[in-house]
């Protein structure tokens, strides 16, 4: 069975299809600048120009234009014009935004430009009979921009293409006169190769030519190479070869590489028309007039393949960057792609040419399937003679990934590393960096070691490059170097929904915690998340909690949400959650307002002391607080509470942690009865430090309690002292004549004899013959209150 052919071949359209006569099928009419758009000139009664998108050939754009060239631009819906206008030298030049229908730029050239194209997708290369110009499209001035003049070589020829180096260094001039005589059949292809920076040109001999970029072997760099085609009569002997030079100043010297043409005998006439390169696969692609496809390794300049693709002459050809192969037209109208056979490509330059390296180059430069067998036997081999980093790169570059695997990775990992040389995994992680984006467990693996260098910076330029792969062990990796927000974002990219709850919860952004769970239609496993958030960020966790709490109903009971607060001792994060859960107030909430108050005051009664001054809490178990309140020591709150004499007697002596106006105030809520049952057990417990207490209370509450029982209780436990003080705040308004005794009486017995004798004195409201028998019988030192008494 015949090997399948290592290039496919098809016809992509046909021009005389979409209405293009036979006669616009040509090079003046035609011109392809990329593989976007094909423009053909169609002159006669109507002037138009067709213009077809090679994404819908089937729906060709006309145009009523009158040019005498046309060419569409690179990679947008902009045309060039160039006509001549009777009476005018030279050509215009316009250019045009079919979208917009706007005019980029115009000028009028004061010589013909026999050749023009558009070597950028901003700027046209112009050739006229002695020189050679650039238009910059968006540049500011209207006129083009000499740049080199034609050398003698090339006077008189007809100019088939022009092309500038991708880094605008180098220049290629390329055109054709007829043959020798012997031979005039045979086109003479002539070339001239302009240095932008030296401002020099060299003449060579070539049909086609083109720039390209290579990394060869040995360099530390990509170096700009020109491959040109050519086929000339030399001593009566036809030479035909392809040339692939390195250009520049290369220390060592440049690479220099020649091939030979192999024309069949019936093709002797036969010569290059276009010369392309594909950058995917390294390629180099030589189309002949009559429809030979040479293809050549580019950095080899090996042979590769020989086929005619066309049987009729071929006019124009371009690239097809997409494809890596090329597209061609010839005068039947056809365009042609021809595009590598990816499963082909590769066995058939193992088997059929007998090349392995060539086969395995071609491999892992384009990515190409069949060489699964040779690479791992390099791979082996390399490994096994302990040449680890050339075994790592081996890996890397391996064709479709095959040896990027979880196996080879441990390997390499296993390598002790070489004095002096890098690790062979770290080798292998950076070629891969080099050549694009890591897989999932290849980022995982180069995070772990960066990580554990503490640079997890050169993480996080290498993930914004879009060299890393998102994976839920990255986002873990990241999360634990302490970037949420990163690992947040490789959550979302790995589609971990349950790490990208839990991070949005630890962020508090529950608007977004929400918004994410619905649009993934997952559910939330409130109880597992609750208990990851209150080891890694416990205000997360509270702030989960609340927004469960407001859900109608909430899908998990806020009683439990609390126990799992509590049975961790989360006390704080327990009553922040619970204090907004409870805001309601609600009748039916009562358990729960008694669990955050006990809860506080066993562990911190001032928050306990908060919350009930607040008062926002009202359907608690009153007698249970009441009781904690007391063992806590918030004796005011536990007087505030209690409803029973006894627990109010048992806690109201402890004055030295209750604030004297509050329990002044207090005292205001007790019936009489029980406020003069307060007083006495403060008398009894310790008259001395409650004395002046028990006097201010009867002070404020004298008309609820009656004078006389205030008196009554302070005698019975011989306070005179309080008598004194009590009755002296009355005494001068009271017209009451058992208080002015009482207060003369007390005044007497705790030595106040100033003061006695100035109420002796003034007061017209005291018994005067029971006031005379006490002070004869109390015998003061000075006589003076008992002669007012007797006055």
């Amino acid at each position: 069975m015949a090997a399948a052919a290592p290039l496919v071949v098809q016809e992509k359209l046909l021009l005389p299809s979409i209405g293009v006569a036979q006669e616009f099928i040509s090079f003046k009419n035609c011109s392809m600048e990329s593989e976007k758009y094909v423009c053909i000139r169609e002159t006669g009664a109507q002037n138009q120009v067709v213009i077809v998108d090679m994404a819908a050939p089937m729906s060709p754009a006309r145009r009523q234009m009158t040019a005498d060239s046309a060419l569409m631009c690179l990679d947008k819906k902009v045309i060039a014009l160039k006509a001549t206008a009777a009476g005018t030298p030279g050509d215009a030049l316009q250019v045009f935004n079919l979208d917009t229908k706007t005019k980029l730029k115009a000028h009028q050239m004061p010589e013909s430009v026999e050749f023009w194209k558009w070597i950028s997708a901003t700027k046209l290369g112009l050739v006229t009979a002695t020189s050679v110009y650039h238009w910059d499209i968006e540049g500011a001035g209207d006129a083009p921009t000499k740049v080199f003049d034609r050398t003698p070589n090339l006077a008189g020829a007809q100019i088939i293409s022009y092309r500038t180096s991708p880094d605008g260094k180098w220049c290629v001039l390329i055109g054709i006169t007829q043959g020798a005589p012997e031979r005039p059949q045979l086109a003479r292809g002539l070339m001239q190769l302009f240095s932008i920076e030296q401002q020099k040109s060299q003449p060579l001999e070539a049909h086609a030519a083109a720039f390209s970029s290579v990394k060869f072997a040995g360099r530390d760099a990509p170096s700009t190479v020109i491959s040109f085609a050519q086929k000339a009569l030399k001593d009566g002997q036809v030479v035909s070869k392809l040339h692939v030079i390195e250009l520049g100043s290369v220390p060592g010297g440049a690479v220099k590489r020649n091939a030979e043409l192999f024309f069949p005998a019936e093709f002797a006439d036969d010569f290059p028309v276009s010369l392309q390169i594909s950058e995917r696969f390294g390629l180099v692609y030589v189309v002949t007039k009559l429809g030979l496809l040479f293809v050549y390794d580019l950095e080899t300049a090996t042979a590769v393949y020989r086929n005619r693709i066309s049987p009729d002459p071929i006019f124009l050809a371009c690239g097809s960057d997409s494809t890596g192969g090329i597209l061609a037209i010839n005068r039947r109208g056809q365009v042609l792609l021809a595009t590598v056979n990816e499963p082909a490509m590769v066995p058939f330059v193992s088997q059929q040419l007998n090349n392995l390296d060539l086969a395995l180059a071609l491999a892992k430069r384009g990515n190409l399937p069949g060489a699964e067998g040779l690479v791992l036997q390099q791979f082996e081999r390399l490994f096994g003679a302990g040449q680890y980093k050339e075994a790592a790169e081996c890996a890397a570059e391996s064709p479709q990934g095959m040896l990027r695997t979880r196996e080879v990775l441990e390997r390499l990992k296993s390598v002790p590393p070489s004095p002096g040389q890098k690790p062979a995994i770290l080798v292998y992680l950076g070629v891969l960096l080099q050549r694009g984006k890591l897989n999932a467990l290849e980022s995982a693996e180069l995070a772990r070691l960066v990580l554990a260098q503490n640079k997890k910076e050169l993480l996080v330029n290498w993930w914004n490059e879009g060299k890393l792969e998102a994976s839920e062990e990255l986002g873990d990796m990241v999360s634990a170097a302490g970037d949420k927000d990163l690992a947040l974002k490789m959550y979302q990219l790995s589609g971990a929904s349950g790490k990208v709850i839990v991070a949005l919860a630890e962020k508090g952004d529950m608007s977004a915690l929400q918004a994410y769970t619905g649009q993934s239609g997952g559910s939330l496993n409130y109880m597992q998340l609750l208990q990851q958030l209150m080891m890694n960020n416990p205000s997360g966790a509270v702030s989960l909690a609340k927004m469960v709490a407001k859900q109608s109903p909430p899908p998990v009971d806020v009683n439990t949400m609390a126990d799992l607060f509590l049975q961790r001792n989360m006390v704080r994060e327990g009553t922040a959650f619970l204090l907004d859960a409870l805001g309601g107030d609600k009748p039916e909430e009562g358990a729960l307002q008694t669990k955050l108050l006990e809860i506080n005051l066993v562990t911190n009664p001032q928050v306990a002391d908060a919350i009930l001054a607040n008062g926002t809490l009202t359907h608690y178990d009153r007698p249970r607080i009441a009781q904690l309140c007391e063992k806590a020591g918030l004796y005011m709150r536990a007087l505030q509470h209690y409803t029973d004499l006894k627990d109010l007697k048992r806690s109201i002596v402890n004055t030295h942690a209750i604030d004297p106006q509050a329990l002044t105030e207090f005292f205001g809520t007790l019936s009489a009865e029980w406020a003069l049952e307060c007083l006495k057990e403060l008398l009894l417990t310790n008259m001395q430090a409650n004395l002046q207490l028990v006097v201010n209370i009867a002070k404020e509450y004298t008309e609820q309690l009656g004078s006389g029982k205030i008196i009554e209780l302070l005698e019975s436990y011989n306070s005179y002292p309080g008598l004194y003080l009590y009755l002296g705040s009355r005494i001068a308004f009271s017209e009451d004549s058992e208080e002015h005794y009482k207060y003369i009486e007390a005044a007497a017995r705790t030595g106040q004899i100033k003061e006695v004798e100035r109420a002796t004195r003034e007061s017209n409201f005291y018994p005067p013959e029971r006031v005379k028998a006490f002070l004869m019988e109390a015998k003061l030192p000075d006589a003076r209150p008992l002669i007012n008494v007797c006055d």
